[in-house]
């Protein structure tokens, strides 16, 4: 973000910065009236019946809702998934189909897939691999992919393997059977072949059961995936024709030291302390999307960052905790006081290249940014400390707060920051958008991506209300975690839609793309 930029922001015009094509304007929500307890998720629109679904962790159903009116969104009815699985991860929806994923009663066993149409019949269900997340239908419709995540029990002593499934859909919904699922597994990768960057830690795990698939994005001709692996720090390139992963690409590290890449890596030092240290972050992406912009496919993420928090297998622990090389790090003793990086989460599984019992070096989770990347995995663009910096400005009384407590001023520095995490992009007047929720502090970034090596900040708004309590239904929208953008040509008013599921706060608000004035 340029400075003329930031000190618009500082004066207040944080929603519309000055060369802003579009702005999103807020509609209509739907509030299921659970509190942090999976009310909704992940949302799914159908251009067809104009109906959004979204899932329903804590009553396990799919929530249908009418969104004819998008000003109004409201319940039809809801479709029960407990006969089919345990809890309900993703939704897809495309030509009145309906696809949802489901864990098995024990997580680590093989999980579901079930197909529904738009008015809840069931129609089919596949067995998939373990712990099923992201499901999403290829452009062409002909396949459904599902990003098997297969993360280990509680114990560690049971990690299945991550893959990807393929559905075959080429035949119509009526000719699906186990036989058209194919699996596209790791198993081909070994320690000795893959970039060491990529974090492969868990105990006693192969390349195939550490790597965990966390989200899809698919090429326009519906050849290409890529899949993000979360915790790895790499992304995984998926040939979908014969279901072979081709290449595993190691995303590298995100230096805080240089200009534009600060952090506030404190909870304890009671300000706003947005500043450089000597740490790596793993750029980790949650959510992926691809787009095109002058011929080439481009990569947007969402780097939110995640570590491996088990009983059997925790990897966290802070920098004060530690022990750093004195070569590397002269000035330990000043950089692990409580109010610079002693507090901020930090990784046992990486740091000690030379297996001394010293850190050389000082990773930690996520980049506090979304990225672009070209088709390779390789590095374009990256909003560097922008999200920090703008919510800093825009609520500097509720900075790095947390979503379930508007009492929460810098509670999540030493973590994630504001932990972007929902992404998706869309293309509104021959332009690209990228769109980026805050998990945490919540709140949505609009970007113009239309020309990948020049990105332009459009927007931030939130729609939270920081003085009333979070559980009392009245602060409105909390934790976003999944964004559907809609294409005017299927949208119920003729206008680009941004639908955003909010996990916190159990509710589904319906956003307008509209021209900037």
């Amino acid at each position: 973000m340029n400075r003329a930029c930031f000190t618009l922001l500082l004066a207040g015009l944080v929603s519309a910065p000055v060369w802003a094509q579009v702005r999103l304007q807020l509609l209509g929500t739907y509030s299921t009236g659970i509190y942090n307890a999976g009310g909704t998720e992940i949302s799914a629109y159908d251009p067809q019946t104009k109906r959004v679904f979204s899932t329903n962790a804590k009553n396990s159903v799919l929530d249908v809702l009418d969104l004819r009116d998008p000003a109004a969104p409201t319940l039809m009815f809801s479709i029960s998934l407990s006969r089919y699985g345990s809890t309900p991860n993703s939704v897809a929806a495309r030509d009145g189909i309906v696809a949802v994923s489901l864990d098995a009663a024990v997580k680590t066993d093989p999980g579901a897939v079930v197909f529904f149409d738009a008015n809840g019949q069931f129609l089919k269900s596949v067995t998939v691999g373990a712990v099923p997340d992201m499901v999403v239908f290829t452009p062409d419709g002909k396949r459904l992919l599902v990003a098997n995540e297969a993360e280990p029990n509680d114990a560690c002593d049971v990690n299945p393997e991550g893959s990807v499934s393929i559905i075959d859909l080429s035949g119509g919904i009526q000719a699906v059977t186990q036989d058209r699922v194919k699996t596209a597994d790791f198993k081909a990768f070994t320690r000795a072949n893959i970039d060491p960057r990529i974090r492969i830690y868990g105990p006693n795990a192969t390349v195939a059961q550490d790597l965990e698939p966390e989200y899809i994005a698919v090429s326009p001709d519906s050849k290409t995936a890529w899949v993000t692996l979360q915790e790895n720090n790499a992304l995984g390139i998926l040939d979908i024709e014969t279901a072979t992963f081709t290449k595993l690409v190691a995303l590298g590290f995100k230096d805080h030291m240089l200009p534009g890449n600060a952090i506030d890596a404190s909870d304890r030092d009671g300000a706003i302390n947005i500043a450089n240290w000597p740490v790596l972050g793993m750029y980790q992406p949650d959510s992926i999307a691809s787009f095109q912009a002058g011929g080439k496919i481009y990569l947007a993420t969402a780097n939110e960052g995640d570590s491996r928090e088990w009983r059997g297998c925790n990897e966290e622990t802070r920098v004060g905790s530690v022990k750093l090389d004195p070569a590397a790090f002269p000035e330990e003793t000043f950089l692990k006081f409580q109010a610079n990086l002693g507090r901020l989460r930090t990784t046992k599984a990486s740091g000690d290249s030379n297996g001394d019992g010293l850190n050389e070096r000082i990773y930690t989770y996520g980049a506090r940014s979304f990225s672009i990347w070209d088709d390779q995995g390789r590095l374009v663009f990256d909003s560097g400390d922008d999200f920090e910096r703008i919510t800093a400005a825009a609520h500097p009384d509720s900075f790095n707060s947390t979503h379930t407590s508007n009492i929460s001023f810098d509670t999540r520095s030493d973590d994630k920051g504001p932990e972007p995490e929902a992404l998706t992009v869309g293309e509104v007047d021959n332009r690209w958008y990228a769109f980026i929720g805050m998990e945490r502090i919540g709140g949505i970034f609009v970007y113009d991506i239309t020309n990948p090596a020049a990105v332009r900040l459009v927007q931030y708004v939130n729609h939270r209300n920081f003085y009333l309590s979070t559980k009392s239904g009245e602060a409105r929208d909390l934790g976003p975690e999944g964004f559907v953008f809609v294409r005017a040509a299927d949208s119920p008013n003729g206008r680009p839609l941004l639908v955003v599921s909010n996990e916190i706060s159990g509710t589904v608000s319906v956003y307008q793309v509209v021209a900037a004035r």
